[in-house]
């Protein structure tokens, strides 16, 4: 079990720093919608990408400080909750629509600030140790992935497309690595582990094909 402790925090030592590199690119594609038009809506993918890639930072450095876990936690969690509001708000495009998701991302971004200073302040009255943390926060991971799958599947049935086809696959890799995680944390299962890093490239590497072709290859094109 030591030797197999030893892997996994040699793996985290590869793999997220891998992932944060890969998440910063995604931000880089995302952002250039809002650059071109202005509109802050096309900011949730890129913010919620741009907390993953800080969680994947932070997370690199658990081996080294256990303590920087509840930050990781808060800002995996706080990513996929971007990325859900972001494709609440997609269909919407009145005025009132415009102020209530300015709204939305203004207060999420203060929960996040506030969660983050009770985290420094006292840790300890967030959750109570480190492995419950692990699996509520993958819970409700999992409820706003199941979100997002559902709303991108909704959203290609509607609009056909053999790019954006791959968009609920890679929330639906993304899921299984949160779910696999979950499983590691409750039974230690070390094939999990290895599942959850495999599962989360795979969901990365999709999104990253998918963003390269529709906001670089597309560009060349024209």
């Amino acid at each position: 079990m030591k030797n197999g402790g030893s892997m996994s925090e040699i793996t985290r030592l590869i793999a997220e720093p891998a992932s944060a590199v890969i998440c910063l690119f995604l931000v880089w594609f995302m952002i250039k919608p809002y650059r071109l038009t202005g509109d802050t809506r096309f900011l949730g993918l890129p913010l919620g990408f741009g907390f993953m890639a800080i969680s994947h930072i932070i997370a690199a450095t658990v081996a080294i400080s256990k303590e920087v876990s509840w930050f990781m936690l808060l800002f995996r969690t706080f990513s996929f909750v971007f990325i859900a509001t972001t494709y609440f708000f997609s269909e919407m495009s009145s005025k009132k629509t415009q102020y209530l998701w300015n709204i939305s991302i203004s207060a999420l971004i203060v929960v996040l600030i506030g969660l983050s200073l009770v985290v420094v302040v006292a840790p300890q009255s967030v959750w109570e140790n480190d492995a419950g943390a692990q699996i509520y926060s993958r819970i409700f991971m999992e409820i706003f992935l199941c979100y997002i799958i559902v709303h991108s599947i909704r959203n290609h049935i509607e609009k056909p497309d053999p790019t954006t086809i791959w968009i609920p696959f890679g929330f639906i890799f993304l899921a299984l690595s949160q779910y696999s995680f979950l499983l590691f944390y409750i039974d230690n299962s070390f094939a999990a582990f290895w599942g959850a890093i495999v599962f989360r490239f795979v969901g990365l590497i999709v999104f990253l094909v998918v963003a390269y072709q529709t906001f670089y290859r597309s560009k060349e094109c024209e």
